[in-house]
């Protein structure tokens, strides 16, 4: 049988839902890499399984995705962070982390819905300090996020605390999406078991992961187990749909795109018959 090659967020929030993937389904061939690079590679049929930012799953409009599973958060969230030298009323340029997609599209539901602005916006690439931005403001997102201090900017604006405050909803981050026809078979449950390993070993993931990220092991734990969520319930599919109907109002993403549960093509195939 090939290989399904699956593609996973290098973050830290992802740890949890990679833990042991490849061991409970040795058919899977994991990678590593930037959110935003996740879901080119998808779209350019490189990947058949990735945990991508949400607004590219809603934007391919034909994914499936893994049932109960996701990068959420129902309060603030800490590694996406808006840093400003102003306040939100008087922002009107913003650079935005080159590795965010759904971040990015959330900065602009804020401003331009929450707060009535229509700022210019241009990229800040991955190896570019943000310290050296001139605009206004400037998006941060991951690890890099939670490292940043900026004492240049006055305002940190934690997106994830800002969206529940508004809407009253958790905030999807990414899923595990599944391109259209593709059969993971018997290696689909590996998916709902990586993440309840890796749930039950968030301190040994964060003790394993602080180092090389620079920060404090409890941190990482607290991070894990108290801020990220990874569930995909009602709640959180409702924060969905909220987010995808006003990133459609902008124009980010297409409306109609149904959120669809992974089910094996053969399975769909013989229900339709």
């Amino acid at each position: 049988m090939p290989s399904i090659r699956v593609g996973a967020v290098n973050y830290l929030n992802s740890k949890p839902l990679v833990e042991g993937l490849t061991e409970f389904a040795g058919d899977l061939d994991l990678s590593l890499d930037l959110p935003s690079r996740l879901a080119d590679q998808m779209a350019a049929h490189e990947l058949e399984v990735g945990l991508i930012p949400v607004i590219e799953f809603l934007r391919a409009e034909s994914y499936s995705f893994i049932p109960n599973i996701g990068i959420t958060s129902h309060g603030p969230v800490l590694s996406v962070t808006l840093f400003s030298r102003v306040p939100w009323k008087d922002v009107r340029t913003v650079s935005l982390d080159e590795g965010s997609r759904t971040s990015a599209a959330l900065t602009r539901i804020l401003l331009e819905h929450r707060h009535r602005l229509t700022p210019q916006y241009r990229q800040l690439p991955i190896d570019e300090p943000a310290e050296a931005v001139s605009t206004d403001a400037v998006l941060l997102i991951g690890d890099r996020a939670m490292k940043a201090c900026l004492p240049g900017f006055e305002f940190a604006y934690d997106l994830g605390h800002e969206w529940n405050e508004w809407t009253g909803l958790p905030m999807v981050f990414a899923l595990w999406a599944v391109r259209e026809g593709v059969d993971l078979a018997s290696s689909e449950v590996a998916f709902a078991q990586a993440k309840q390993l890796g749930l039950r070993r968030a301190g040994v993931i964060a003790t394993r992961e602080a180092a090389a990220l620079g920060l404090d092991a409890g941190f990482c734990r607290r991070y894990l187990t108290n801020i990220i969520r990874y569930d995909l319930g009602p709640r959180e599919l409702a924060g969905l749909r909220r987010y995808h109907e006003l990133a459609a109002d902008l124009g980010a993403a297409p409306r109609g795109t149904n959120l669809v549960h992974y089910h094996r093509p053969h399975l769909v195939e013989s229900r339709q018959r």
